[in-house]
């Protein structure tokens, strides 16, 4: 058997048919998207070859970088709620009551298809009969904001439920790896005197850095792509205030049937998502992980 595993025919006849898979489904149409780039094609006629006009008006192109800007926003925000996240999971980990209650309620958005939650979400946000803006009444305020009509709030309004919709995935995550530590470890630590502030800044959160460490990068990335909930919600609107990259780009290729310019904005997006997980993940590398 061990012949058999140190064959490298045998390793890439193993590794073949995922090869192909990747190949068809990931690299081809990265290239055919930086070759579509190329052209003005409204994506029923025939193409015609201009070089590199597109890329170079993508990068001229005002409302492309306002979009990438808001989707740099949600990748600031998505990041900052790991933090939230990381608390909640720490104390579920604790051994509280209803702990597990509560981490099963945690999952539910997970279950939810982003289109439903978008749905529930403008229902929330109805500016005459929404449950947000009842609250807000009984408390008094006569003029309550329109959640998606107000070009000033209505990328921070998309936040919220973005953020709740991942919420459950992320504390899943930190909830495991907590629940990996040793409890030895930890009864060391409140032998000595630690208290559970101490524990959980001291003891717990550099054991489990590196899967930290790895859901920054997820948070990035997710952002920077990020398309389905926002275009249900607001389509981008209003005049853009919610625009990301990848709802300009689908606005472009699919809206205006411009498919060589938003295939161009397509590639500029991968282009920025590549060089933003590759400097994410030199700032966040250690050259030691605590072993345990």
């Amino acid at each position: 058997m061990n012949k058999v595993m140190s064959n490298k025919w045998f390793i890439t006849l193993y590794l073949l048919p995922a090869l192909l898979l990747v190949g068809i489904l990931i690299f081809i149409p990265l290239v055919l998207t930086g070759y579509y780039g190329l052209m003005r094609w409204d994506g029923i006629g025939a193409m015609q070859f201009i070089g590199l006009d597109n890329y170079i008006n993508v990068v001229q192109d005002s409302k492309f970088w306002q979009s990438a800007g808001h989707s740099f926003m949600l990748a600031l925000f998505s990041t900052l709620s790991l933090v939230i996240y990381l608390l909640v999971s720490m104390i579920l980990a604790s051994k509280i009551k209803g702990a597990n209650l509560l981490r099963k309620l945690y999952l539910i958005p997970m279950l939810l298809s982003s289109v439903a939650i978008a749905q529930l979400w403008i229902k929330v946000y109805n500016p005459s009969n929404g449950m947000l803006n009842t609250i807000l009444s009984w408390f008094g305020v006569q003029n309550p904001p329109l959640w998606l009509a107000d070009p000033n709030i209505v990328l921070y309004s998309i936040f919220i439920p973005i953020l709740w919709q991942y919420a459950g995935f992320y504390i899943l995550i930190y909830y495991a790896a907590l629940k990996g530590i040793p409890e030895s470890i930890i009864e060391a630590a409140k032998i000595d005197g630690a208290n559970p502030i101490q524990i959980a800044y001291r003891i717990k959160l550099p054991l489990i850095m590196g899967v930290v460490k790895v859901t920054i990068v997820l948070a990035v990335v997710g952002s920077l792509k990020y398309f389905d909930l926002i275009y249900v919600m607001t389509g981008g609107g209003p005049n853009g205030a919610s625009e990301v990259m990848a709802s300009y780009m689908y606005k472009l290729a699919f809206g205006n049937y411009n498919f060589g310019y938003g295939s161009a904005v397509g590639f500029m997006l991968l282009v920025i998502t590549l060089v933003v997980t590759y400097i994410v993940r030199k700032v966040t590398a250690d050259k030691e992980e605590i072993q345990y």
